[in-house]
C-alpha cells in the first residue's frame, strides 16, 4: 500500500480506551482544567463492550476521584455483606476462618459491580465535562514526533480486504495528536506492547505474569441467592497442574458472577483452561447453587498478575502506561479496578502541571513516581511475594508462606524481602511429552457447556473480509514447531475456539477462526514460541459484554 494520507486533529491529551483508568484520566483532566482539549477512543462499539472483570470494587479510587458517586447515582449498589473463601476437594471443602486472612483479605465495605456498567456511567460523567469519547475506534498504529517520541495515534480505519489492500469503502482513519497519549488499553494491550519494546520500559524489572480469567453470569434460584455474599475458592479442580482459583458473587437480581482464574505459568502444555473452568462447576458446592439456574452471558480475558516487580517504566516519551497496561492488580485481593483509577488520577495530574508548564512529549518522570510511591505502590508492594511463593512452593507452600509474608507486610516489613518471578509464562511450558494429557469429561449443556456455545454468549463478532487480527510472525510454526513439541496448545489455553488444528489431505494445518476472538490475548502471552502477535481489528469487532 502507498503512503496514506490522513487528516490530522489535535488534542492536549489523546487516552487510548476507555476503562477504568483511561476514564479516571480523562474526568481528573477535565476537572483540573476545564479548557483542557481531551479525547478517549474506544476500539469496543460502545464503552463498556469489552470490559470484563470479577467484580468486587475497592471503591478507593473512585472516591478520590469523584467523592460524591452515590449522589450521581453511580451503578454500585450491592455492598459486600458476606466474605467466604474455602479449600476445595473433589467432593467437598474446607472453609479456611476469616480471622487467619489477612486485613487486607476482608471484602466488607467493597461493592460487587459490573465494571461494564460503572464504566458506561463513568463515561457519561466524562462527556458531562466535555471530554470527547469516541468508541468503534481501534487505535491501529502510534505516531511518532521528529525526536522519537509518542506524538499521537491513528484511529478508525476501516475497509482493508484480507490481504491487507484497501477495499472498495476504505477509510483511512485521522491521526489525532497529543501533546501527551495515555495507553490504557487494559492487559497486553498492541500499542502498550511496542511501547515497551521500543523504549526498554521492562528494564530491571520481572517480566510481567499472567493468568486467563473466564466468567459466566447465571440467574440462580430465588431461594439459593444471597445478595452480598463473596466466595473464593482454591485447590479443585486444578490440583498440582497448575495454579489459580474460583470467585462466585452474588449481586442483585438473583444473578451470580461465576468466575474461574488459572495462571498462565502451567508447564503441561495439554492442560485445558476453559474445561477446567466447566469441570468446576460440578463441584458438589457450585452444582447446588446452580441447579435450577440458566447462564446469560460468558467472557474472558487475560489478568495481569505480576505485581510489583513487574510494573515497568511507566512513563515514557509522550505518553505514559495505565492501568492493566502497566499491571497494577492486587492478586491474592483480586483487584485492579481501583489501582486502575489511581493511575487516571495520577497521570492527569502530572500531565496538568506539565502542560501548564509549556511542557508537551516529554517524559512524565513525576507520574511514575507518584505511582510507585503513593498508595498504588503501598497497595501492591504488600502483596508483593504471593504470586512468585505460589509459583515456587505449590498451593499449600505458597498460601501458608505468603499469608504469613502478607501479616508481617501489615506491620511495615517482609522476612523475605522480594521475591523474584521467574520464567515468562511461555517459556514456563514445557514439552507434552514430559506430561499426561488430561481427561475431560464431556459438557453436559445444562451446568457446562462447549466453547463455541459459550462463546455465542459473548456475542462477539468480526467483519470476515478484514485482514485476520491474530498475526503469525511464522504461519509454519504451528505445525512444523508447536504441533510436535507442544501438541500446538493454542487448541486448549485460547478460551473462545478460535485455533485448531485440522487434518487435510497434505496431513495437519493450523486453522485461526478470528470471528471467534474475545479479545483476551491469551494466544500473545501463553504461546510457547512467542508466534502470535494479538492486534486490534477494525474498530466496533470483538465481544459486545452486556453488563460484564
Amino acid at each position: 500500500m502507498t503512503a496514506i494520507e490522513r487528516e490530522a486533529m489535535e488534542y492536549d491529551v489523546v487516552i487510548v480506551g476507555a476503562g477504568p483508568a483511561g476514564l479516571s484520566a480523562a474526568i481528573r483532566l477535565k476537572q483540573l482544567d476545564a479548557d483542557l482539549n481531551v479525547v478517549v477512543l474506544e476500539k469496543g462499539s460502545e464503552v463498556g463492550a469489552h470490559i470484563l472483570s470479577g467484580a468486587v470494587l475497592d471503591t478507593s479510587g473512585l472516591t478520590r476521584l469523584m467523592p460524591d458517586w452515590k449522589a450521581k447515582g453511580a451503578p454500585i449498589k450491592t455492598e459486600v455483606n458476606e466474605d467466604n473463601f474455602y479449600f476445595l476437594g473433589e467432593a467437598g471443602g474446607i472453609r479456611i476462618p476469616n480471622f487467619v486472612m489477612p486485613p487486607l483479605m476482608n471484602n466488607h465495605g467493597n461493592y460487587i459491580v459490573s465494571m461494564g456498567n460503572v464504566c458506561r456511567w463513568m463515561a457519561e460523567q466524562a462527556e458531562a465535562l466535555g471530554v470527547e469519547i469516541f468508541p468503534g475506534m481501534s487505535c491501529s498504529e502510534l505516531v511518532y514526533g521528529e525526536n522519537g517520541e509518542v506524538k499521537g495515534v491513528v484511529a478508525g480505519e476501516f475497509g482493508k480486504n484480507a490481504d491487507g489492500t484497501a477495499g472498495d469503502g476504505y477509510e483511512p482513519g485521522m491521526e489525532l495528536h497529543g501533546k501527551y497519549v495515555f495507553l490504557s488499553e487494559g492487559v497486553r494491550g498492541s500499542l502498550s506492547k511496542e511501547i515497551m519494546a521500543k523504549y526498554d520500559l521492562g528494564k530491571g524489572h520481572c517480566s510481567q505474569k499472567f493468568g486467563i480469567g473466564m466468567k459466566e453470569i447465571w440467574e440462580i434460584d430465588p431461594a439459593k441467592h444471597k445478595e452480598g455474599t463473596v466466595t473464593h475458592t482454591m485447590g479443585w479442580p486444578l490440583g498440582s497442574n497448575a495454579g489459580g482459583g474460583s470467585f462466585i458473587y452474588h449481586l442483585e437480581n438473583n444473578q451470580v458472577y461465576v468466575g474461574f482464574v488459572v495462571h498462565l505459568n502451567y508447564k503441561n502444555p495439554h492442560l485445558y483452561p476453559y474445561m477446567e473452568f466447566q469441570r468446576f462447576k460440578h463441584h458438589p458446592m457450585v452444582a447446588e447453587l446452580l441447579k435450577g439456574g440458566k447462564r446469560v452471558a460468558y467472557g474472558a480475558r487475560a489478568i495481569s498478575e505480576g505485581g510489583w516487580q513487574s510494573i515497568p517504566q511507566t512513563a515514557f516519551p509522550g505518553g505514559a502506561l495505565l492501568g492493566c497496561s502497566a499491571g497494577l492488580v492486587n492478586v491474592p485481593r483480586i483487584k485492579g479496578n481501583h489501582n486502575a483509577m489511581h493511575s487516571g488520577i495520577e497521570a492527569a495530574e502530572a500531565a496538568y502541571k506539565a502542560i501548564n508548564a509549556g511542557r508537551s512529549g516529554d517524559t512524565l518522570t513525576e507520574y511514575d513516581t507518584a505511582l510507585r510511591e503513593g498508595v498504588i505502590g503501598k497497595d501492591l508492594k504488600k502483596v508483593r511475594n504471593v504470586k512468585p511463593l505460589w509459583s515456587k512452593l505449590g498451593l499449600l507452600g505458597g498460601l501458608a508462606v505468603g499469608g504469613l509474608d502478607m501479616w508481617t507486610n501489615t506491620l511495615g516489613f517482609s522476612f523475605l524481602g522480594t521475591l523474584r518471578h521467574g520464567k515468562s509464562d511461555a517459556a514456563a511450558t514445557e514439552e507434552a511429552s514430559k506430561h499426561p494429557k488430561i481427561d475431560y469429561p464431556k459438557p453436559d449443556g445444562t451446568l457446562s457447556f462447549d466453547r463455541l456455545t459459550n462463546v455465542s454468549f459473548a456475542m462477539t463478532n468480526h467483519e470476515e473480509s478484514q485482514p485476520c487480527h491474530l498475526r503469525l510472525k511464522d504461519p509454519s510454526v504451528p505445525i512444523s514447531v508447536n504441533l510436535p513439541k507442544y501438541d500446538e496448545p493454542a487448541q486448549r489455553y485460547c478460551p473462545a475456539g478460535v485455533y485448531e488444528v485440522l487434518e487435510g489431505e497434505n496431513g495437519p494445518r493450523f486453522q485461526i477462526n478470528f470471528q471467534n476472538c474475545v479479545h483476551c490475548k491469551t494466544c500473545d502471552i501463553k504461546d510457547p514460541s512467542q508466534n502470535i502477535n494479538w492486534t486490534v481489528p477494525q474498530g466496533g469487532d470483538g465481544p459486545n459484554y452486556p453488563n460484564m
